[in-house]
């Protein structure tokens, strides 16, 4: 898109917004691809995409909280996992299994938004609300101000994406030593190996399509032209 064009298409996804209609059909998204090309449009245009950006995003959430009030919720369900991990040091059995499970999968879903909120803070950029978008994708997700993600170098802005993907990887390989240490059940073990690699194949199959990685292979295109 002409930079030219760009002013009119924001105009027109004010409009689209302000009647509760979707943005993307007015071409938004591709006047944000024409602004992230020219620093001079960042700088003119992203205050306006930051805004349209988060009115389309309050009339999409399912469920949104303030980011202060979900880092209370998120931080806090973080360390009821790990104490519910350290708890199995003390027991036996399936008693152990069960608990060592639950307080690994409270950290998995919780450590995927707080590693995208921690390095898009060290990044510059800052974050609005938590939400959940949808039912069939019930993991919080955390909200960019958008204005400030614009304003990141591209590369910045790709990493932000990759970290939470990253760490979701890695988790599952991290917990393993636990689990050995905390004499859990075998199976446990291989449980979380097995969701490591699960984990692997849904990057592959589905995030490089749909998700973190194909935001952070986005980006990373800006960030050569």
């Amino acid at each position: 898109m002409d930079g030219s064009r760009v002013g009119a298409t924001l105009d027109d996804a004010e409009r689209a917004v302000a009647a509760g209609l979707p943005v993307g059909p007015t071409g938004f998204w591709k006047a944000v691809d024409a602004v992230k090309r020219d620093p001079a449009l960042i700088e003119q245009h992203a205050d306006r995409i930051g805004r349209i950006d988060r009115a389309a995003f309050k009339r999409w959430a399912l469920f949104a909280v303030p980011i202060w009030l979900g880092n209370v919720f998120i931080i806090g369900a973080t360390l009821i996992g790990l104490v519910l991990v350290g708890w199995t040091y003390y027991l036996e059995g399936t008693g152990s299994a069960l608990v060592f499970l639950l307080g690994f999968g409270i950290i998995l879903v919780t450590t995927h938004g707080l590693t995208h909120l921690a390095v898009g803070t060290a990044m510059g950029m800052r974050f609005t609300h938590w939400f959940v978008g949808k039912l069939i994708q019930p993991q919080p997700g955390v909200k960019l101000d958008y204005a400030t993600y614009l304003r990141a170098p591209a590369t910045s802005r790709a990493w932000m994406h990759a970290s939470g993907a990253i760490v979701t990887k890695l988790m599952p390989f991290v917990f393993l030593g636990a689990a050995i240490a905390a004499g859990v059940p075998v199976w446990v073990v291989w449980a979380l190996v097995v969701i490591g690699l699960v984990e692997i194949a849904i990057d592959i199959v589905w995030s490089t399509k749909k998700s973190d990685w194909k935001k952070f292979k986005r980006e990373m295109e800006f960030a050569t032209k």
